[in-house]
């Protein structure tokens, strides 16, 4: 009898922290945006695990999990890295860290995609976590000068030539404030039924 009370208190208490995590999430994604104002506090060797283990548990095309994420906390590699392009990166030298998001175009012809998927991964635990973080996009990305991201970040890293850089998350505590998505202003428009 006292097993099946505990069996009956379990399912609906696990019941109901489903429910609960299902709403979080909901939450969750209104809660994710972009920020690129830190404070100077570090962030802790826990958080930083649970966020990686957000990118290592996503989803790869075949399941090859063939994405490598280089984790930068050093202030100089950090300003040398916000530096990788001419535009839209400098607030990374603010950042507590950077994960650098890799992969091997010639090993995986789904590695942008896989990258990607780990990438919003990482940055909807680092939300849940109470930090903030900004996608910083490399690829395709350069200096003036005709200098490719990736030689820059390379160069910084000691990063194998056959791996590209597809993005930096800036990560750290956030300074400033960001009102959660309008769901007034979703674009409902573009969602298609049966046919375009």
């Amino acid at each position: 009898m006292k097993s099946e009370v505990i069996h009956h208190f379990f399912c609906t208490f696990v019941g109901k922290l489903s429910l609960n995590r299902t709403m979080e999430f909901k939450d969750l994604v209104q809660q994710r945006r972009s920020h690129r104002k830190f404070t100077g506090e570090e962030i802790s060797g826990d958080d930083v695990k649970l966020i990686l283990r957000a990118g290592l548990m996503s989803p790869t095309s075949k399941n090859q999990r063939a994405w490598q994420f280089v984790v930068v906390d050093d202030k100089t590699d950090l300003e040398k890295l916000s530096d990788a392009k001419d535009m839209g990166g400098q607030f990374l030298r603010d950042a507590a860290m950077a994960i650098v998001v890799l992969g091997d175009p010639m090993q995986n012809d789904c590695w942008v995609e896989d990258g990607a998927i780990a990438a919003i991964s990482m940055q909807y635990q680092i939300e849940a976590l109470g930090l903030g973080s900004c996608w910083i996009q490399m690829r395709g990305r350069g200096l003036s000068d005709g200098t490719s991201a990736d030689t820059v970040i390379q160069g910084v890293l000691d990063i194998p030539e056959n791996l590209s850089c597809l993005c930096i998350l800036a990560v750290g505590h956030k300074a400033d404030e960001r009102k959660p998505q309008n769901e007034d202003k979703l674009k409902w428009e573009n969602v298609h039924l049966e046919k375009f």
